[in-house]
């Protein structure tokens, strides 16, 4: 009896969950043909915050010991070993450790110019189609709000040609199918813009890494060798 009874309540949740996603399914039908681009747009700042993120994490790995190992290495003399290690590291900081190491031997100032180029382009990869997310984050909004103002022109335009038709319901409820573009777009402009932010404070943090680990580099070409 208490297991018919369990069973009923999670058939009845289920149905409630299945009603609530129809619900919401109905709500963003009724949002007209606007909502096509806008979900493409949705799918598309998703893809490339994923990418991007996990780009990101992969960049942003390395090891605590990396630069002491570095360290230990030129300071004994054995750069085919400093190489080696920073050749099969694959981040932003050891790419650009390794293109110091290969010009050991020249002024500082050239291998600190030699080192800024490779942090540049480094910077570019880890900052590459960001910019799409910006543009989502800024024209998302302006879609659902022409969606808006294209719905309600609309529903102006019935209520002009029969005015006796519509009465405050049918109103309110036309006004709120109209508004629900602008939600949406508001709604996916502001996720962007998170998933946006987040990706630049990665970028920053691994800016900051490579800039200690290039200083750091700096110093020990400039300590005595053993």
């Amino acid at each position: 009896m208490f297991h018919l009874f369990f069973l009923q309540m999670d058939t009845t949740k289920v149905v409630q969950k299945v009603e609530g996603f129809k619900s919401i399914g109905n709500t963003i039908m009724q949002g007209g043909w606007l909502m096509l681009p806008l979900a493409l747009l949705f799918v598309v700042a998703l893809f490339f915050f994923f990418e991007r993120f996990i780009l990101l994490q992969k960049f942003g790995k390395i090891e605590e010991n990396f630069m002491n190992i570095i360290r230990d290495n030129v300071i004994s003399g054995n750069i085919t070993a400093a190489r080696s290690l920073a050749k099969n590291t694959s981040n932003p900081v050891a790419r650009m450790i390794d293109k110091g190491l290969q010009r050991i031997g020249k002024p500082i100032e050239a291998i600190e110019k030699s080192m800024e180029n490779v942090g540049v382009l480094e910077m570019y990869k880890m900052e590459k189609n960001l910019n799409i997310l910006n543009i989502i984050v800024r024209i998302a909004p302006l879609f659902g709000f022409l969606g808006t103002i294209i719905g309600m022109l609309s529903l102006f335009n019935g209520i002009s040609q029969s005015p006796e038709g519509f009465g405050i319901n049918a109103m309110a409820s036309g006004i709120y199918v109209k508004m629900i573009t602008s939600a949406a777009g508001l709604i996916i402009g502001i996720v962007t813009y998170l998933g946006y932010s987040i990706l630049q404070t990665k970028i920053k943090k691994i800016e900051n890494k490579m800039e200690a680990a290039s200083a750091e580099f700096i110093d020990i070409l400039q300590e005595p060798t053993r």
